[in-house]
């Protein structure tokens, strides 16, 4: 085991710590003040801090330094980008997970034809009420698959204040405790070669098209666009890292071909790719 993977296997024990000590101070009442119960949950959060300067992808960090590597689009159409590495590294706040350039796309096939964030009701949707659920996810460049995860079911949206204050404070927790598959849900990694892997998270339960060990070229059907893992809504969650396990790698920068890196809030257009699924 890495020394990252024990450090984040440890993260993770100390937040369940966490819970155990509230839980057992509540029902026997230890003689101490309530305040020591959180002393795990600091440690954990001090820890994770550590990781992710030491080790996580941080500017400084050694090999951090890389010229962003040219691939293709995951996706075809209309789509606008959030939360990318255009506006702001870590994109998602968190070098964490390999995240530090990553970037979230929510499908626009046309002005109004996504559903609007709802400050009280209603309070969820179903995933089939997003153009971006179902959308093909395609290979960025020719490679060879070394993940498929497909075990995670495609939840509601959590795209109202009470969901999402849900989602961040409750869900999103359990899901850190849980490990990185709780986080990204259903995924598809490929190794496209020279220490480079692009990451596909939040995949429609039962859409994969590809099997581990499948050699895939550049625009070749991978998966759809699910909303599973700690997702708000459905969207296509992509990324490159140096290594196939988001629990240890560091993320790469990239550039699309013909379309660069979209800025927040950018809507952009993904030509139909060239290449025909296998």
């Amino acid at each position: 085991m890495s020394a990252r993977k024990l450090a984040m296997s440890t993260f993770r024990a100390l937040q369940l710590g966490f819970i155990a000590l509230v839980t057992a101070h509540i029902l026997f009442g230890f003689g101490y003040p309530w305040w020591c119960d959180f002393l795990p949950l600091v440690l954990a959060y001090v820890l994770i801090a550590v990781v992710n300067r030491w080790g996580g992808g941080a500017p400084d960090a050694p090999g951090a330094a890389r010229e962003p590597v040219a691939v293709g689009p995951p996706v075809t159409g209309r789509w606008s980008a959030l939360n990318g590495p255009a506006d702001r590294t870590p994109s998602h706040g968190t070098h964490a997970y390999g995240q530090t350039f990553a970037i979230d796309l929510v499908a626009e096939p046309e002005p109004g034809a996504r559903p609007a964030f709802r400050a009280l009701w209603p309070i969820a949707r179903p995933s089939r009420d997003f153009p971006a659920f179902g959308a093909p996810l395609l290979a960025v460049a020719d490679g060879t698959v070394v993940r498929v995860d497909d075990t995670q079911r495609d939840h509601l949206s959590r795209d109202s204040l009470p969901a999402l204050l849900y989602l961040m404070l409750v869900e999103g927790s359990l899901r850190e405790m849980g490990g990185v598959r709780r986080i990204v849900g259903n995924h598809v990694v490929l190794d496209l070669g020279d220490g480079t892997y692009a990451m596909y998270a939040h995949v429609r339960r039962g859409s994969f098209a590809v099997r581990e060990g499948d050699r895939v070229h550049a625009g070749q059907l991978l998966a759809r666009c699910g909303n599973s893992g700690n997702s708000s809504e459905p969207h296509v969650h992509f990324q490159l890292m140096d290594g196939p396990d988001p629990d240890t790698a560091r993320g790469v920068p990239f550039t699309w071909h013909g379309i660069g890196v979209p800025r927040n809030g950018e809507v952009f257009e993904a030509p139909s790719p060239t290449a025909t699924p296998a």
